[in-house]
């Protein structure tokens, strides 16, 4: 029968057998949980207390949005969505035609400015000139005087000697009156070429500035003509192309944006209650939710100076009296290491979980 006993059985053999196998399961588990534990702590203690993570963090880039300085027509795109590009290479042209016009204006104005500066240079080579001419005057009539003088005293003493005649006296007198008006004639005459020169100065000094003007509205307007052509201010990559060849662009309108194919970084915002010991130069990990598996590692390189409730648009008031105690966040800005920073696997806006070791 097969519920009968086995003669030489011992009764409670089998279920003391399985409850000691089960005793023994028990321990061993126990124990490796124990061990597990122990494990764990140590190494909690040793490393993982020192590990700050966090799951708020995004990568960043200086991402340019590039607008035109001046306003006009797009005559010409020559880049295309997602295209690589590099530094100075033609993004797009607007039409130049009436910022080439206005440089040939203002070429025009710099050269009129440049002939009237000559003009007055040439005049006052000339006056100097009839200043020089108006001193050699000075000096004929100053010695025409001189004579007239001696011509004078000499006719004088003879007619007072009956000599020489009445008429011949008064004849003298008037010689030399008419030679010392002829020499302040000239001497007022050197005075007004002299006065006329400081004209010319002055003439000149305004024509100088005027010069001065035109070159500034002739530079201004080889920057509006330059202005037309966008450029890649940096080596990336084009991304949100709003521009199209026969739109109307005005002054400041975003164009397009560029991605830099190097520099990227990526911005954790911590818990404040994680910061105590954090500070620039700690290593950290990242794991990038784009590929899990990739290693990227990087290193703290600074930290916001406030939470990022401070910078917002609109700062929370605390002070309504209405208050929910909110746990603030600090962005702390990771440099990446090696290629990491390189545009290619990681990308501006993309979500990563970073690791600081602030051991």
């Amino acid at each position: 029968m097969s519920g009968a006993t086995h003669p030489g059985a011992i009764p409670g053999q089998r279920a003391g057998g399985v409850r000691l196998n089960r005793k023994s399961l028990l321990f061993a588990g126990a124990g490796l949980l124990t061990l597990a534990a122990i494990v764990y702590g140590a190494n909690y203690w040793a490393t993982g207390r020192f590990l700050q993570s966090t799951d708020d963090a995004y990568v960043g880039g200086d991402v340019s949005a590039l607008a035109p300085q001046v306003s006009g027509q797009i005559a010409q795109v020559s880049v295309t969505d997602n295209e690589t590009v590099h530094a100075g290479q033609l993004l797009v042209q607007l039409d130049d035609r009436p910022y080439r016009a206005a440089l040939a204006q203002a070429d025009a104005n710099v050269a009129g400015a440049k002939a009237a500066l000559a003009n007055l240079d040439a005049t006052e080579n000339l006056q100097q000139s009839v200043v020089a001419e108006a001193q050699t005057d000075i000096t004929a009539a100053d010695a025409a005087v001189g004579l007239a003088r001696l011509n004078q005293s000499r006719y004088a003493r003879l007619a007072a000697s009956s000599a020489g005649t009445e008429q011949d006296a008064q004849t003298a007198n008037a010689t030399l009156a008419q030679n010392t008006a002829a020499a302040q004639k000239t001497r007022a005459a050197l005075a007004a070429e002299i006065a006329r020169l400081a004209v010319i100065e002055t003439q000149k000094t305004q024509a100088q500035a005027s010069l001065a003007g035109a070159q500034a509205s002739r530079d201004v307007a080889a920057l509006n003509e330059q202005y037309t052509r966008i450029v890649a201010p940096f080596d990336g990559v084009v991304g949100d192309r709003a521009a199209h060849v026969g739109d109307y662009a005005s002054a400041g309108s975003q164009l397009l944006s560029l991605v830099p194919t190097q520099g990227l970084w990526v911005d954790a915002n911590f818990k404040e209650d994680q910061l105590a010991h954090m500070q620039p130069g700690q290593n950290v990990s990242i794991v990038a939710d784009i590929a899990p598996g990739v290693k990227i590692t990087g290193h703290v390189g600074s930290l916001s100076p406030a939470s990022g409730a401070v910078f917002s648009l609109l700062p929370a008031q605390n002070a309504t009296g209405n208050f929910t105690k909110i746990v603030q966040r600090v962005p702390v800005r990771v440099l990446l290491d090696g290629n990491a920073a390189t545009l290619g696997l990681l990308r501006p806006g993309l979500s990563v979980t970073a690791t600081v070791d602030t051991k």
